[in-house]
């Protein structure tokens, strides 16, 4: 068998994403920001000194990975970036599915390419939603270690296979699988 039949084969019996996002929503809170803060404090150090969150200092964001049913918000003090409680009203949220974020991370897919087809939307005030969307578009990938950038392209790279391989089985089928964002489309 080839790698790319093995692939395929992988994508297929992928779990639904909810199950995949289940380690994430059990882990307890506290252990989770502790964690998110000190990765978003090391990958963003740079952006961080220059004050490029001054913006987001008092101000909430709020993540939202709808087919994982992951909801995460971020804020920042003494313009150092920092996760909030999961429960915390956000000024704006922005939502997807997983890979869309993990082809919006891996540089694989352009940001505006992904929101002008509401694959990723921004909901409340949706200038910081922006603000902080092109902030990350900015950053350099190259300041991530080598193994996360592979990691993270192979990553995104799988989602797209897993997304082609499901919406393939739906039309096998004969019924074309509804994700979160077309439904989300319906009801604006």
């Amino acid at each position: 068998m080839s790698p790319t039949t093995l692939l395929d084969l992988a994508a297929r019996r992928m779990p639904p994403p909810e199950w995949v996002g289940l380690p994430a929503r059990l882990m307890p809170p506290a252990l989770e920001r502790r964690l998110l803060t000190g990765v978003l404090n090391r990958l963003l150090a740079e952006p961080a000194t220059e004050g490029e969150f001054e913006f987001l200092e008092g101000r909430y964001l709020a993540v939202e990975v709808s087919d994982m049913n992951l909801r995460r918000v971020f804020t920042a003090k003494d313009v150092r970036p920092l996760t909030a409680s999961r429960r915390q009203a956000a000024d704006a949220a922005i939502r997807g599915r997983a890979v869309e974020f993990l082809l919006l991370a891996a540089r694989l897919e352009d940001p505006d390419t992904l929101f002008f087809q509401r694959r990723l939307e921004v909901t409340g005030d949706t200038a910081l939603g922006l603000t902080v969307r092109n902030l990350l578009d900015r950053l350099p990938l190259e300041a991530l270690p080598l193994p996360a950038r592979i990691m993270l392209n192979r990553a995104a790279r799988f989602g797209r296979r897993v997304r082609r391989e499901a919406g393939a089985g739906a039309g096998a089928r004969g019924n074309v699988k509804r994700g979160p964002a077309h439904s989300l489309r319906k009801s604006e």
